[in-house]
């Protein structure tokens, strides 16, 4: 069983940024596509970015592209998401998922994709 713990979430005014951490519990975090993916209220569950098992691949979504930044230390078994320029339209629970893949340059963008979720963090971006 893996568990994901993320942190770093709170309340920013418009143009700031705030910089999220996931750690994982999972022995083989190195094994793991890892993603980020956030849900409004009332909202469905969005994709945000999403990183190979090595981090050479990365993919944003449109909304994030250029003012998001997502990484990953295999050492430290975490994965950040740097968010930059931040928007109203950013506020949002923010989630860091696991997907268990054998395919080794594998991402993807479909939360049905991944086997593991963490309990979310809030994210608060006031005008």
């Amino acid at each position: 069983q893996v568990q994901l713990v993320e942190s770093g979430g709170g309340l920013v005014r418009a143009g700031g940024s705030l910089r999220l951490s996931c750690a994982s519990s999972g022995r083989t975090f190195s094994n793991y596509v890892m993603g980020w993916f956030r849900q409004a209220p009332g909202k469905e569950r969005d994709f945000v970015a999403t990183i190979s098992q090595s981090g050479s691949i990365i993919s944003y979504a449109n909304s994030v592209k250029g003012r998001f930044t997502i990484s990953r230390d295999n050492a430290k078994k975490t994965v950040a998401l740097q968010m930059n320029s931040l928007k109203p339209e950013d506020t949002a629970v923010y989630y860091c998922a696991a997907k268990v893949s054998s395919y080794y340059l594998d991402t993807s963008s479909d939360a049905t994709d991944y086997h593991y979720w963490g309990q979310g963090t809030q994210v608060t971006v006031s005008s």
